[in-house]
């Protein structure tokens, strides 16, 4: 299977066979319940679609309750379709746990970043601002944004202040440190894009 849901619980350390610190990230990553299967004879593709997460039935809508009990497994907060491998075969109600992740050496983990609300350039692309002394006033400001020649407009592009963050960022290619599957944890070295808590999508690596 390509890949599993899960959250990031937070970063801590471990030490390696030969004593070296290593900063990680720890994931929980599933258990999901396969919540259908699609095949190339019904839907063109082989894929499964991942559940994760309990949900309420009130709070779904009764098409989606219906959803979950044809596949005879609990309401979810949120499914996630993942290719399937070659000659692998899973019905409706298997679960996937992190041990899909044995041997493997590195993973694709995909997040929401942290939102930071409204920003200027200072903070949003790091630019330098005009001078802090000698009577300057602009001080964080843009300064020029269009060009004094016809036609006269702002750019498309152009950066500017706006709202920072909560963008999908994915990280490519990070060490698996250790797979708990007795606590389905994911560690993985480095960092991981969004908040703790965040829901974060584990694959096998793509270039790896």
């Amino acid at each position: 299977m390509e890949g599993i849901l899960g959250r990031k619980i937070g970063m801590t350390q471990v030490f390696d066979d030969q004593g070296r610190r290593i900063a990680v990230t720890v994931l929980e990553a599933g258990p999901c319940p396969v919540v259908q299967v699609k095949t190339p004879e019904t839907d063109g593709y082989r894929a499964v679609q991942l559940g994760y997460e309990e949900q309420k039935p009130s709070r779904l809508a009764k098409a989606e309750v219906k959803h979950f009990e044809k596949a005879g497994v609990t309401p979810c907060k949120m499914t996630k379709e993942f290719a399937l491998d070659e000659g692998e075969e899973v019905k409706a109600g298997d679960a996937v746990t992190v041990s899909m992740f044995e041997g493997v050496k590195y993973v694709d983990i995909s997040g929401v970043t942290k939102g930071r609300g409204f920003a200027g350039v200072v903070r949003r692309y790091r630019m330098g601002g005009g001078p802090m002394t000698h009577g300057g006033h602009s001080k964080r400001r843009i300064g020029g944004i269009g060009a004094r020649d016809l036609p006269g407009w702002v750019d498309k592009g152009k950066r500017m202040p706006g709202h920072m963050g909560a963008v999908n960022r994915k990280a490519r290619n990070l060490v698996v440190v250790q797979v708990r599957g007795e606590e389905n944890l994911l560690l993985v070295a480095g960092s991981v894009p969004g908040p703790k808590g965040g829901v974060v999508i584990i694959r096998k690596a793509l270039k790896k």
